[in-house]
């Protein structure tokens, strides 16, 4: 990028590019050569003081010699529009006496006045954009997949994939500890069933034994039994 040049100073670049990120800082740096044969002071100006920070902003440059300055942006909240900035800087530049130092620098050496010369060289700010949006894949470059980089009220959704996998493996587990816990639940019932099965049958066999030795019939105990033991035996054959 071409350069200004004034009376003392030879300016590089001509404007200051920034390059733009939200929330970052960023700096650029120009340089000011001293093109004559005696001291140069300089001083450095903007319209937005607040926005940056510039090191040095006064100094003297030597005869031949080159000075540069940093000048740092601070970080910005939001892009502005159509990224243009309408902050603009100042170099100001007059003949310094020999061996002088910033500390000998005043603001009245600025002065414009009568037969004083006081160059001044503007710069331009502008903004440098340092990301690019990246292409969107096609539906065919991803065959019957889902986007991986879907994006949805700024939540990135390209880990779901694994997420719902790992739920589904969760949910298996959980349903599978329930089958085993109700196969077991059902396991004893049916071992408690038999149990009074068995009880039942040899109380009836002892009851017909009874019934034999008193001259036969059945008692009422003895059908309220063989009743009970038709219900149970419904029972297991339902549950199984």
């Amino acid at each position: 990028m071409s350069g200004g040049s004034g009376s003392f100073l030879e300016i590089q670049p001509s404007e200051l590019a920034f390059p733009f990120e939200i929330m970052k800082q960023s700096s650029c740096s120009m340089q000011l050569t001293n093109k004559t044969d005696h001291y140069v002071a300089f001083k450095v100006k903007t319209t937005n003081p607040k926005q940056y920070c510039v090191r040095p902003n006064i100094g003297v440059v030597l005869p031949g010699s080159t000075c540069d300055v940093t000048v740092t942006m601070q970080a910005q909240k939001e892009s502005p529009p159509d990224m243009q900035c309408k902050d603009k800087f100042l170099v100001q530049s007059v003949a310094a006496e020999s061996g002088a130092t910033a500390q000998d620098i005043n603001a009245s050496m600025f002065n414009k006045e009568p037969g004083k010369v006081v160059d001044e060289f503007k710069l331009r700010v502008i903004y440098v954009p340092t990301t690019t949006p990246s292409p969107i894949p096609e539906d065919s470059e991803l065959g019957s997949s889902a986007h991986p980089f879907a994006q949805e009220n700024g939540i990135n959704h390209s880990a779901m994939p694994q997420s719902v996998s790992r739920s589904s493996a969760e949910t298996g587990k959980e349903k599978s500890s329930e089958a085993t816990s109700v196969i077991s639940k059902l396991t004893e019932e049916k071992m408690s069933a038999i149990q009074q099965n068995q009880k039942l049958r040899q109380e009836l066999e002892l009851l017909r034994k009874e019934s034999s030795k008193s001259g036969g019939g059945f008692s009422i105990t003895f059908l309220l039994v063989v009743g009970l033991l038709g219900i149970v035996v419904g029972y297991i054959l339902k549950r199984t």
